[in-house]
């Protein structure tokens, strides 16, 4: 079994800083791209930021320049440096790991739980 936990939402003041964190666990052959998404209340879930196994990074524009992606292939682990939060920041984070699993090496998706971020005006 694949498991991914998130850590490091809250509540913070806009132009502040948060750093997400979403480590994966279990039987794991290799992790392909990795990303973050993000659903505000009444909106559809967005693509924030995504990461391929080279380290290619792409952002929504809403947050090229603010957000940060990376990646610790060694501890199976993808982050997401918020700067410059804003007030429509708001939303819960979700990660997304494309994963390899061993022996017959299927390749599955999995999601992490959420983290609420909220960002205060």
């Amino acid at each position: 079994q694949v498991q991914l936990v998130e850590s490091g939402g809250g509540l913070v003041q806009a132009g502040g800083s948060l750093r997400l964190s979403c480590a994966a666990s279990g039987s794991i052959f290799r992790i392909n791209a990795m990303g973050w998404y993000r659903q505000a209340p009444g909106k559809q879930r967005e693509l924030v930021a995504g990461i391929t196994n080279g380290g290619r990074t792409n952002y929504a524009d809403s947050v090229k320049g603010r957000f940060t992606i990376s990646r610790d292939n060694a501890k199976n682990t993808v982050y997401l440096q918020m700067n410059d939060l804003k007030p429509e920041d708001t939303a819960v984070y979700y990660c997304l790991m494309t994963i390899v699993l061993p022996v017959t090496r299927p390749v599955n998706d999995y999601w992490g739980q959420g983290t609420q971020v909220t960002v205060s005006s």
